[in-house]
């Protein structure tokens, strides 16, 4: 469940009521995971995956209720505003972004007052604590904001590449809008975290994502150029994607800028080190999205028109994660490795100890291919019966029928009646032998394809789904909790 497609807050779902309800579903469900998409800034297309910093939260993300709980803001200010929590079919940001943004400045505007003693306390211990990312990406912020445009290749030639004195300056003629940022960050922080501290005490970890590349229109490709394949105007050479495959017959030019390896490796990974000790901060477990581009990536030329013409190099392989795990020990990383997935590619995630992931969906067309087959999962691993780029298993399954695809391999699964195919599917994912399991919300409320996260590949429409208020019915809960113990999965039994 993302936490935008939760049911409450005004045009998107946040970090306030809806969340900490959803936890409590999960706990009434004996459910001890909740897997979320990334929770960064988005850039262009709303994607979670395309953001303007690594480290930053989505302010749009933040609720303003808790606000109102903090002091911060007032019941009549939100009714002002047009705070409406209901009737919101689909992610609005636009609506999200009128609202929410005005609330959080008018909060900014009221913070430094002796009412708010301790949270001003927080918030400079909040400050001096992150200011390795904090300080570039609040200039980065309010010089995107002054000049129209994310786009840092397309400022003044001292600020692409980062002048001492214009980037001073611009602390300086900037400064109220830095401190704002500075201010939704701490305040989303703030807000994540109890959200943490309330599931964890439930017994609920969190589970996260980490989007393997950045893109271009953030800060960390501005003040890490030497990091990235770019030329002197600050454009990339190459850009990420992937070959064709299930999902695309052109593949998937996604338009990220590529790292230069060697650079990373001369400072000893000490970004991604960074990039792992915040992520671990504000996750229980974290999903490594991509994760085959460590062993080797789809390098396409930018001026490519698709990624067709790409090539595969070499990654880092091992290097990122052992210089990760000197400094922070143990890391609890599950490997997305699905796609195009080569030996090499398995051997990495083993040397490595990571679980890797099954997908139902994709283990149904072919007898003798078993791999994402629930009975051959094996028990290290991460079951799925569908992730955010695959349609959810009642739209998977009518599309198979619509086109008259073979349903051997999945009817093997399905009871007589066929009228809970989702459920039977469910119910073979959780009866597998992996370790963990994983079920999209949209998959345990047996919805159509018209509940779909994200369709690879088209640059428009996606990230959008919401869940329905109400239908995460006691009954619900108790139908997954019976699977759950029917497949002995409880904490008891774990």
């Amino acid at each position: 469940m993302p936490v935008f497609s939760l049911p409450d807050g005004p045009g998107i779902g946040d970090l306030g009521p809806g969340a900490y309800r959803f936890v409590d579903f999960l706990q009434d469900a004996g459910q001890t995971i909740w897997q979320l998409l990334p929770l960064g800034p988005t850039a262009q297309g709303n994607s979670p995956y395309s953001s303007y910093s690594v480290f930053a939260g989505n302010p749009l993300l933040i609720s303003c209720e808790l606000l109102v709980e903090d002091g911060l803001l007032t019941t009549d200010q939100l009714q002002q505003a047009g705070y409406d929590c209901t009737g919101t079919d689909i992610v609005d940001y636009d609506k999200a972004a009128a609202i929410k943004r005005p609330l959080v400045r008018t909060a900014f505007d009221g913070f430094h007052s002796e009412r708010h003693e301790q949270l001003i306390s927080e918030f400079e211990t909040y400050c001096r604590k992150n200011r390795h990312w904090l300080d570039d990406f609040a200039v980065f912020k309010a010089l995107a904001g002054e000049s129209g445009s994310f786009d840092w290749t397309t400022w003044d030639s001292s600020l692409v590449h980062r002048d001492t004195a214009a980037t001073t300056q611009a602390q300086h003629r900037l400064k109220r809008q830095i401190q704002l940022t500075k201010f939704e960050q701490f305040v989303f922080a703030r807000q994540w975290q109890q959200l943490k501290s309330y599931a964890n005490e439930r017994n609920v970890r969190l589970y996260g994502d980490m989007p393997i590349f950045v893109a271009l229109e953030s800060v960390d490709v501005w003040i890490n150029q030497d990091l990235f394949l770019l030329g002197n105007d600050g454009h990339p050479l190459f850009v990420a994607g992937v070959p064709p495959d299930y999902f695309s017959k052109t593949g998937q030019k996604w338009g990220n800028p590529l790292y230069r390896w060697p650079a990373h490796d001369s400072t000893n990974f000490a970004w991604w080190t960074e990039r792992f000790r915040q992520a671990l901060a504000s996750f229980d477990l974290l999903r490594i999205d991509h994760f085959r581009g460590f062993e080797s990536y789809w390098e396409v030329p930018d001026a490519a028109e698709n990624a067709i013409s790409g090539i595969w190099q070499s990654g880092p392989r091992h290097a990122p994660f052992v210089a990760a795990q000197q400094a922070l020990g143990d890391l609890p990383i599950i490997a997305e490795d699905l796609g195009l997935i080569t030996d090499e590619v398995h051997a990495l995630r083993d040397e490595l100890g990571f679980p890797g992931m099954r997908v139902l969906q994709f283990g149904m067309d072919h007898e003798h291919d078993t791999y994402h087959r629930p009975e051959a999962y094996p028990e290290h691993s991460v079951a799925y019966t569908g992730t955010h780029d695959n349609d959810t298993l009642v739209g998977w399954y009518k599309d198979r029928c619509d086109r008259g695809i073979n349903n051997t391999i999945v009817d093997r699964f399905l009871g007589a009646a066929r009228d809970q195919i989702h459920v039977d599917l469910i119910r073979a994912v959780l009866q597998s032998a992996a370790d963990t399991a994983i079920i999209p919300i949209q998959d345990l409320l047996g919805f159509g394809s018209e509940a779909r996260t994200n369709i690879p590949g088209n640059a428009a429409g996606n990230w959008r789904w919401r869940c329905p208020e109400h239908v995460l019915t006691p009954e619900i809960g108790r139908q997954l909790q019976q699977m759950t113990v029917d497949s002995s999965r409880t904490s008891q039994d774990r």
